[in-house]
């Protein structure tokens, strides 16, 4: 009983996940500055606990990534935007 190494059987085929291109969203659509009195807009870049989301999971580029930064600690301060929280979305 002899086994080739190339001669792989699996009972379901093997998935390929195809990764779909991250891109600068406010590149895209041409968004020059970013509204930290716009709560639903900013909660795009938080995650349920209520942290800002690191650039290579959205994608945004890094001049974007430091005005959103800024944006939600303004909105926070000004009470827009709760500083942590369970299950935000």
């Amino acid at each position: 009983m002899s086994t080739n190494q190339s001669e792989i059987r699996y009972l379901t085929p093997p998935t390929v996940e195809v990764k779909k291109k991250k891109y600068c969203r406010f590149k895209k659509n041409r968004i020059k500055y970013v509204d930290y009195k716009d709560p639903e807009f900013l909660k795009k870049f938080l995650n349920e606990q209520g942290k800002i989301l690191p650039r290579r999971l959205t994608g945004t580029s890094l001049k974007f990534q430091r005005k959103v930064a800024t944006a939600i600690k303004r909105s926070r301060h000004l009470a827009f935007l709760p500083y942590v929280t369970d299950m935000l979305k």
